[in-house]
This record gives C-alpha cells, sequence and structure tokens, in this order.
C-alpha cells in the first residue's frame, strides 16, 4: 500500500468515524437512540480523532 493510499483510506476512515459519532450524538439527544451509553458515543468520537492525528503524522512527519 502506498503512501497516498494509506492517507486518503485513514482520511475515510477519519471522516466516517466523526459522521457516524456525531450522528449518534445528535440522535440520541433527540431521545431515538436514549439506550445507547454515552461511553460509546465519546469512543467513537475519539477514535476519530485519533486516526485524525495518525494520518497527519503519516502525512507530514513519516517518511517511510
Amino acid at each position: 500500500m502506498s503512501q497516498s493510499s494509506l492517507n486518503r483510506r485513514l482520511t475515510q476512515i477519519f471522516g466516517m468515524l466523526l459522521g457516524i459519532g456525531i450522528a449518534v450524538w445528535v440522535l440520541r439527544g433527540f431521545g431515538i437512540l436514549s439506550f445507547m451509553p454515552g461511553g460509546i458515543i465519546w469512543l467513537i468520537i475519539l477514535g476519530a480523532i485519533a486516526v485524525g492525528i495518525i494520518s497527519y503524522a503519516q502525512r507530514t512527519w513519516w517518511r517511510l
């Protein structure tokens, strides 16, 4: 896997996780997904942040 395709994949995963996290958070706020624990939502959002940081680091710092 080349560096640009890896970065593209990481960016896509970041966007998907962030979108899912925000959508679940909003739906939970409306009471539709009220059964979902808040910890799960935070794990999704923190996972998105972690993937975003890894994507940024892979693009700028890691020249492998």
